[in-house]
């Protein structure tokens, strides 16, 4: 038997510098056994739990000696296990893994907030970076050095000319007024005896930088600032060297630095790390000590943000006009590593970009955003880089204070010719672990897949983006749709609770839920000049959906339980809205209005489906009165459904018991209004139909009617997808569950525009936001990097390949195997490492006819099964009984004549 792994501490792998006095630990329980019977924890601080008889390995609350700041422990566990044949077994002790507090009162810091104390202040966009130094003497090295490090601004920090640590862009992105996290770092081999210098290079960041859409900027502040404490320890004692006054300001290499716009650096002006003298070198001063909260300091969340991947160029091409386009092959967010630099005094402009114009060299014309203050007008679309060179031996240009969303690179100014050795591209995200696979015979669908996963990769650097480049903005509607797909293929409960604590944050008195988060608080984005557009369905309602499917991904109910009071305030806000205005256009027709009215969430601006194919041109300023009552009613009702199911979690059994009465009447309004007498949806479209199925707004006695009504309209629209941005994800598994897989089959491999298959026929590395992002002609439009459309992947993971979780399941220990084999698919496997272990589903075709709907008739499926501890599946094969089976190596074959699909919804929020 071997040991526990995967050993964690509040969903971390690295716990460094926690703001938790009582952490929860989790672990994998060994491979090979039935299930977990009992465990015994200990730790180098005295904790032992002893043998605990409990089958539970997650959650697991510290019992030990009390935490405080700075604490530390490093903890171990193994279990006792049960065999297949019944016999309990201990196993080996796990490796250790330890966890450190940072500093958790307000009282811990004897630093103070520093700043450049600018004269003036340059436009968003051209403000330099400032190095902030301090240089001391110590008698000899300390056997134990520990750094804590924040900023109004994104900072680096250096000693003795050496970076600290790998993290990039920290202290990273949340919602400053509230919520700024601290960095915790060893850096006991950094320090010698002597003189020992620690330098930080500050800029601007999201803190006042340009952000978003709208470029709008000084969002937290006009000024950045820098906080950092470097505790020493040895056998005198312990010695704290904070910032204040007596730190030394002075210029560096970075000229200007902006998220959006990019960064120039000119390394005549580097001064290598070294320590400036005041009064000696030009534009040294003290540092101006400034006003500074400690009460938001906080410590991490979610893993940290790194490079995670550095990709060598595929093409390397020089235009006639000198400029050299570097192709990566890979749509990316980041920067580049540059190490071939022009000579002494020569600048380089490197211009990021995701698609080449017709001239062959980067063009950013379709990321420019709207100016909506200037109507017809664009903002430029930014993401270049340029960097002036010294000459000195080995100089290296990579841009650490921005970032950009790319697959070219036009390298220009730079005479001679580059080669795949000098130019990087540094993938650039949140480290997450993965944690979920498919592959399936059809190269087209892994492709699919690549594009979608590259997509989320992309979109996860701190937060999840819409776009890494021209937006980079945690737009809530795409992580609800998203969040599904990505929990079964990366670890995304830290960095979803950490978001989530800023949606909360955010959060409006009325209730209301910012569109974006991380952002500057309620009065900053309700006065704002398109502060309108919050508050609408389908993308308030994350506050739910995103919690509860995190949820059921871990079975950890404390994130339910931290949203809860906000999932309270957002419907309270829709209930309120829904029963005391109505819609004028309703109003004028009928001015008493139907008892049903009351539930129908018919005012205010909503997004609606947003971005249907061949449907208008989105205008924000015209859904201010439109009437969306028929989509923002469906997310009311689905809402108020998943609220009842998350009492009933939380032992709130009378609120659950009043949701689930609201629930039912707004299904009801909603039938009442948006049916007609035929069982028909009255505002026809697919993705209204869709909405009817997914969110059961129609009984029994109408599904077939809808579900008919939705394939006339894929017909009509000659067997393409008609759905935009909100019911894509629920389309193909509407109509697997509604008796149409072989329909699901076919819009799945639908290869014309609209489809999914276009983007990869046409060359997409990524995910687009618009089917033709490239068209036809090849001209790009919009973003190419939007993973939404990309939800539909789940029904590879769920359908295709046939594994998904078990309903009233959390944490994946009930389990369904249902393959669901189509489009001429003959072989899918796919795997998700859940709390307890390695799930794996394999199955192959033999040979046989395909029938009209892409199924075949009269082969034979052979499927695998790799069920981990503690986990039970339920599988059900054509022509077979069902089966239930437990942890172990399973196979099973069957015939695949006829459809006997056991109907589960995709979406396990459904």
């Amino acid at each position: 038997m071997t040991a526990p792994t995967r050993l964690r501490a509040e969903h971390l792998r690295e716990a460094m510098g926690l703001a938790v006095r009582e952490p929860r630990l989790s672990w994998t329980p060994p491979v090979a056994t039935a299930g977990q019977t009992a465990y015994r924890i200990t730790a180098d601080n005295g904790w032992d739990t002893g043998r605990i008889a409990s089958g539970e390995s997650s959650g697991i609350t510290y019992g030990g000696p009390a935490l405080d700041s700075r604490s530390r422990f490093e903890w171990r566990v193994r279990t006792w296990n049960i065999s297949a044949h019944g016999t309990e077994t201990a196993s080996d002790w796990s490796r250790p893994m330890s966890v450190e507090l940072g500093l958790l009162q307000p009282s811990d810091w004897t630093a103070q907030w520093i700043g450049p104390g600018e004269e003036s202040v340059n436009p968003p966009g051209k403000r330099p970076g400032y190095a902030l130094t301090r240089t001391f003497t110590l008698p000899a090295a300390p056997d134990r050095a520990r750094a804590y490090a924040t900023a109004h601004g994104i900072y680096e920090l250096f000693i003795n000319g050496r970076r600290v640590g790998d993290q990039q862009l920290t202290p990273g992105s949340t919602s400053y007024n509230t919520t700024l996290q601290v960095q915790a770092y060893d850096v006991t081999a950094l320090l010698t005896a002597g003189p020992n210098t620690i330098r930080a290079v500050l800029t601007d960041g999201w803190y006042r930088g340009n952000f978003g859409y709208t470029r709008d900027a000084d969002m937290y502040g006009t000024y950045t600032a820098f906080l950092a404490q470097l505790e020493l320890e040895s056998g005198a004692g312990r010695q704290v060297i904070g910032t204040d006054a007596s730190w030394l300001v002075s210029a560096t290499e970075v000229i200007s630095a902006d998220l959006m716009a990019g960064q120039r650096v000119d390394f005549r002006v580097d001064d290598a790390g070294s320590a400036p003298s005041a009064g000696r070198a030009p534009g040294v001063r003290a540092a101006v000590v400034r006003p500074g909260s400690f009460g938001a300091l906080t410590g991490p969340l979610a893993p940290p943000t790194r490079v995670t991947a550095e990709l060598a160029p595929v093409s390397i091409t020089r235009l006639p006009n000198g400029h050299q386009v570097v192709d990566f092959g890979q749509n990316i967010h980041g920067w580049v590593r540059l190490a071939a630099l022009g000579g002494p005094g020569e600048t380089v402009t490197l211009e990021y970009g995701e698609a080449l114009g017709p001239d062959g060299d980067v063009t950013r014309d379709h990321l420019r955003p709207h100016d909506f203050r200037v109507p017809g007008a664009f903002l430029d679309a930014g993401q270049v880089d340029t960097v002036t060179a010294s000459g000195a031996a080995g100089e290296v240009f990579e841009p650490r204070h921005t970032t950009h969303g790319f697959q070219y690179v036009s390298v220009q100014g730079l005479a001679a010719d580059l080669h795949p050795g000098d130019i990087t591209a540094c993938l650039v995200r949140t480290d997450l672990e993965r944690i979920g696979s498919f592959h399936c015979s059809d190269e087209r669908l892994n492709k699919l897949h690549k594009i979608v996963e590259w997509s989320f990769l992309g979109n996860s650097c701190e937060v999840p983006t819409d776009c890494p480049q021209r937006e980079k903005a945690g737009w809530t509607g795409d992580w609800q749709l998203f969040v599904p797909t990505a929990a079964y293929l990366y670890d995304v409960t830290g960095f979803t609770r950490k978001w989530l604590r800023d949606v909360r944050a955010d959060q409006w008195d009325n209730g209301v839920v910012a569109n974006i988060s991380p952002s500057p608080g309620p009065a900053i984005t309700s006065a704002e000049f398109m502060g309108f557009t919050n508050g609408s369905s389908g993308w308030g309602d994350a506050i739910v959906m995103v919690p509860w499917e995190t949820y059921l991904a871990t079975g950890d109910a404390s994130i339910l339980a931290e949203n809860w009071e906000a999932m309270q305030r957002w419907l309270g806000f829709v209930r309120t809205t829904a029963a005391t205005q109505r819609h004028a256009g309703r109003a004028a027709a009928s001015p008493v209005p139907a008892a049903h009215e009351k539930f129908l969430w018919d005012t205010g601006f909503h997004f609606g489906e947003w971005m249907e194919p061949d449907g208008p041109g989105p205008d924000l300023f015209a859904a201010r009165t439109a009437d969306n009552g028929i989509v923002a009613t469906a997310y009311y009702r689905h809402t108020t459904d998943l609220m009842a199911r998350i009492a009933r979690v939380l032992g709130l059994a009378d609120e659950a018991a009043d949701l689930a009465e609201l629930s039912d009447a707004i299904r009801d309004a909603w039938a009442t209004e948006y049916l007609d007498g035929t069982g028909r949806v009255t505002v026809a479209s697919q993705a209204n139909c869709v909405r009817a199925l997914a969110f059961q707004l129609v009984g029994p006695e109408h599904r077939a009617t809808v579900t008919a009504q939705l394939v006339e309209l894929i017909r009509d629209a000659g067997t393409h997808l008609g759905t935009g941005f909100l019911a894509t994800p629920y389309l193909l598994p509407v109509l697997a569950d509604n008796g149409q897989p072989g329909l699901a089959c076919e819009l799945l491999m639908q290869d014309s525009e609209p489809s999914w298959l276009a983007m990869v026929d046409r060359g997409a590395t990524t995910v687009w936001e618009l089917w033709n992002g490239i068209d036809a002609g090849g001209a790009p439009h919009q973003s190419l990097n939007h993973y939404s459309k990309g939800a539909v992947i789940s029904f590879l993971h769920r359908y295709t390949a046939g594994l998904r979780q078990a309903p009233g399941s959390a944490g994946w220990n009930r389990v369904i195997i249902e393959p669901r084999p189509g489009a001429g698919i003959t072989s899918a496997a796919t795997s998700h490492h859940g709390p307890h272990g390695l799930i794996a589903v394999a199955w192959t075709l033999t040979t046989g006819d395909s029938g009209p709907d892409g199924l075949t008739d009269d082969g034979v499926l052979t499927l695998t099964a790799d069920i981990p501890s503690g986990t039970t599946a339920e599988v059900l094969l054509p022509g077979k009984p069902t089966v239930v089976v437990g942890p172990g190596h399973h196979t099973f074959p069957a015939a695949t004549g006829g459809d006997t699909a056991h109907p589960e919804l995709m979406r396990s929020t459904l």
